[in-house]
């Protein structure tokens, strides 16, 4: 059954995205469903058959750098229209294998980054290119400036950035204004129930200048789906593979209180934690990974399932205290 996935407009821009995303880290990913081609046509079908079209990569995501990209483009074929495709550049945490080694936000980077990007995704353009991480090497003036040749070439279509501070977020945003330039429209951070640090700053500073705002681990690696106890764990997932201290170190008192919460209401706890986030004014979609269809579905439905009530919202306020400055 078709899940209807409302749209959301990503702060000022004219860029419409469904209101979940899609995560596309999890292509390419070795040990994952998603690691060949089939699994991941898989999943990014019954995204687009749940209405769930917002898809977010990186050029560093999949088991080698841009298999992510790789297997998107493959899969993609023949409906590119029929998605919003966002992807990132820049992470220092993996060589691209395009100079400069260091600056991953210089003009000479970006170019190389952006042609192998729209190379290995079998597109001419980006709906949203994103700076995956800020780049301290070089002056956003650069990064900004070529950033919108690209979009006044075609080759993006609006420019986003992540893991940015509220500063950096501020600074950016009066750089481009002074300048007449194309200006950043979305920033993408952690946060969830469990991780709201993006409160203190980088929230009330997205909200100040119309920037669209994306959640990444909106599940907090899996500990808010429900499939988590504090005595059993699914054996498979990432979490007990790769993040055990995550689960050894979870706050079970208040996860057990939030699975009260979500069963006295009739919801799930993946249901509550999508519909707390969406409830923020300055969230465009949430953006989740998945490995399997049946994640998808579930994602999509969470959309529209439930929207908290202001007295919902303190009880939640007790069990994952905000940052003491946002309050």
């Amino acid at each position: 059954m078709t899940s209807i996935v409302p749209q959301r407009r990503v702060g000022a821009s004219g860029l419409l995205v469904s209101a979940v995303g899609l995560g596309c880290n999890n292509f390419g990913r070795p040990g994952t469903r998603t690691e060949t081609l089939d699994g991941t046509r898989a999943v990014l079908d019954a995204a687009l058959e749940s209405g769930v079209t917002f898809l977010d990569t990186a050029d560093m995501y999949g088991g080698e750098p841009g298999l992510s990209e790789t297997l998107m483009g493959e899969a993609l074929k023949g409906r590119r229209d029929a998605v919003v495709l966002a992807t990132k550049f820049g992470h220092p945490g993996r060589d691209m294998g395009y100079p400069p080694s260091g600056a991953k936000a210089s003009r000479s980077y970006v170019r190389r980054a952006v042609e192998a990007s729209l190379t290995r995704l079998q597109t001419e353009w980006i709906d949203l290119y994103q700076l995956h991480v800020p780049d301290d090497e070089t002056p956003i003036e650069e990064t900004l400036d070529v950033l919108g040749d690209l979009v006044h070439e075609g080759k993006v279509r609006y420019i986003g950035h992540s893991n940015f501070a509220g500063w950096q977020l501020a600074e950016a945003h009066f750089t481009a204004l002074m300048r007449r330039g194309v200006p950043f429209v979305s920033a993408q951070n952690e946060y969830s129930l469990l991780a709201r640090g993006a409160e203190r700053e980088v929230l009330p500073a997205a909200l100040r200048f119309h920037l669209g705002f994306f959640p990444y681990f909106p599940l907090h690696n899996g500990l808010l789906t429900g499939k988590f106890t504090r005595d059993a764990a699914p054996a498979d997932s990432r979490i007990i593979r790769q993040r055990r201290h995550i689960y050894d170190d979870a706050p079970w008192d208040a996860l057990d209180a939030f699975r009260a919460f979500c069963d006295e209401r009739g919801i799930t706890m993946l249901d509550a934690a999508f519909g707390w986030l969406l409830s923020h004014p300055a969230l465009s979609s949430v953006i989740a990974g998945a490995t399997t269809p049946e994640q998808v579905r579930a994602n999509a439905a969470a959309a529209s399932a439930w929207t908290p009530t202001a007295d919902d919202r303190r009880v939640l306020d007790e069990m994952f205290p905000a940052p003491e400055s946002a309050a």
